[in-house]
Formats: C-alpha cells, sequence, structure tokens
C-alpha cells in the first residue's frame, strides 16, 4: 500500500529534478589592452550533460581572434539511465495500482501476482540503488567540470597575470542535488516495500504453516509431556490399596459380594500390612440389664418385721 501511495510520487519528483535542469556559468575577461575588454563569456549547460558538446568563445588579448574552447566529460549514460528508471518506476508503480484497486482477485489467483510483484520489485529495487550511486558520482564530476575556476584555467588569457578574469553567475546546484536525495528515497522506499509483498507470496505462509522449533523448545515440549504422563499415569501402589479396600466393604454392605475384588484386595492386603481397628457392633450393657429385667417379672419385696 505504501508503494501505491509514494512510489509514483518519488518516482516523478526524481526524473523531474533531474531531466529538466539548465545551468550557466558566467564569467567575465578583461585583457590588459584597453580597446579589448570587459567580456562577458556565457556557458550554458542542461540534460543529458553531454559537457564535451558544449562550447564557448573567449577572447585572445594579444590577438584580435577569439579561441572556441570545450568543456571536459560526457555524463549523458548516468544521467539517462536514472531518468530511464524512474520513469519505468513509475509506469509500473501506476500499473500495480490499477490491479490493486480493480483486479484483486486475478492477482491473488494461483498466487501468481504476488510472486511476480516480488520479483518485479526486487529488480526496480536494485536498479534505484544503482542508478542513484552512479548519479550521485556523475554530479560530482559535472560540479568539477563547470566549476567556474576550471573554466577560467581553460581560457589562455587568464593565464596571463597582466589580464583579470572574474566569475559573474554560478550554477544552482540545488535541483540535482534534490534529484540524488529523491533516488535514495526511492531505494529506501521500494526496498522496505520487499517485505509486504513477500508477505502474500507463498512462500511466506508456508514457512508460518510448518514453524521451525528450537532446542530449548523441544526440551521443555518432552518435559511437560514426561510430567503428563507421571501424574496421570504412574500412580503408586499405594493408592490403588484403599481404593480397593472400599470398594470392597461397598460391596460386602450390599451384599453382592463381588470375588475379584475381595481377592484383588485381599492380595493387596498383605503388601500394604494395614490393620482396621476392630470395634464391637453389640447392644449396649444397659439394654441388655433391661432387657432381662423386663422377662423376669415383677419384683416383690418382702419386709421382714
Amino acid at each position: 500500500m505504501c508503494m501505491v501511495i509514494f512510489a509514483p510520487i518519488f518516482a516523478i519528483c526524481a526524473f523531474a529534478t533531474c531531466g529538466g535542469y539548465y545551468g550557466q556559468v558566467q564569467v567575465k575577461v578583461d585583457c590588459a589592452d584597453r580597446r579589448d575588454s570587459n567580456h562577458s563569456i556565457n556557458i550554458d549547460f542542461s540534460y543529458p550533460f553531454r559537457l564535451e558538446d558544449v562550447h564557448f568563445k573567449a577572447p585572445h588579448c594579444e590577438s584580435k581572434r577569439d579561441e572556441v574552447l570545450f568543456l571536459d566529460g560526457d555524463f549523458s549514460s548516468a544521467a539517462r539511465f536514472f531518468l530511464t528508471v524512474g520513469v519505468f518506476a513509475f509506469l509500473y508503480s501506476l500499473l500495480a495500482t490499477v490491479v490493486y484497486v480493480f483486479y484483486q482477485n486475478k492477482y491473488l489467483r494461483n498466487n501468481r501476482g504476488p510472486l511476480v510483484d516480488f520479483l518485479v520489485t526486487l529488480v526496480f529495487s536494485f536498479m534505484w540503488l544503482v542508478s542513484s550511486c552512479c548519479w550521485a558520482k556523475a554530479l560530482s564530476d559535472i560540479k568539477s567540470a563547470t566549476n567556474p575556476t576550471e573554466i577560467l584555467l581553460l581560457i589562455s588569457a587568464c593565464r596571463a597575470p597582466e589580464n583579470r578574469c572574474a566569475v559573474t553567475q554560478e550554477p544552482h546546484w540545488s535541483r540535482l542535488n534534490s534529484s540524488v536525495v529523491f533516488g535514495f528515497v526511492n531505494v529506501v522506499l521500494w526496498v522496505g516495500n520487499i517485505w509486504f509483498i513477500f508477505k502474500e507470496t507463498g512462500w511466506y505462509k508456508t514457512g508460518q504453516r510448518y514453524p521451525t522449533r528450537t532446542a530449548s523448545g523441544k526440551r521443555s515440549s518432552e518435559m511437560r509431556q514426561r510430567l503428563y504422563s507421571e501424574s496421570s499415569f504412574d500412580l503408586p501402589e499405594e493408592s490403588e490399596g484403599p481404593q480397593l479396600i472400599r470398594q470392597n466393604s461397598f460391596n460386602q454392605a450390599r451384599g453382592g459380594g463381588d470375588q475379584k475384588a475381595h481377592r484383588q484386595g485381599s492380595f493387596k492386603q498383605p503388601q500394604l500390612s494395614l490393620s482396621l481397628p476392630q470395634t464391637y457392633l453389640g447392644k449396649p450393657d444397659h439394654f441388655n440389664r433391661e432387657k432381662s429385667a423386663a422377662l423376669q417379672g415383677p419384683m416383690i419385696f418382702v419386709n421382714e418385721m
């Protein structure tokens, strides 16, 4: 989404600031001979910065003829390469915008759209990086070739100490400096967009579906499994004995008398060596005395005088 919004804008800024540049250097030559002095020389250059084709006429103070001089350097390849990458990146950004908005279903079908978009984004990221670096180096060389001090050294009249030469106008480099900045901004933008497009491909989904476990994760999983098995299935024998005894006593109360459980409980009792206290479930003594008195009948007491 960030590429759809910002990529066309920064691409336009990059190739517009580079392609429409026009610069001018103006110098003034004052010969010692007053009859031929105050010559203004205008040196114009522009895109594609083929400076070796830029020529100008400078006065020759010792004679009445003028000399024709040329600047040094050809930087058209770097400038055109940078401009071409910007134009194609702008066109592809517009095409991607149309596909994202109107053909989203076809874009996601069979995962072909995200894969193609991912590969094209990788190519443009690399091209922006190379073209921006080349254009930055070329701009530094252009500044050196059009330096007014270097231009004055080309003029033979300025090399003579009796003549006076001065620079009246220098080129402005803010526009070309902005083009270099916009180029590297496009590099950051396209490289950062690789991650967002990679998430739409099947490679990212495959990695999320089958995550790899680390060694610490495996050890913690094995520890949890072992603790669960010990707590759930490996119960000690002492916990089985009282349960079987209670089950046996319950069956005896109901009159069922499950022999298997009784044998199993009696088998466990020697191992556990458990002894229950013996209780006398008989009737109380005072109840027996009252009953015997009732059976004997009434008692007659005789008072002997």
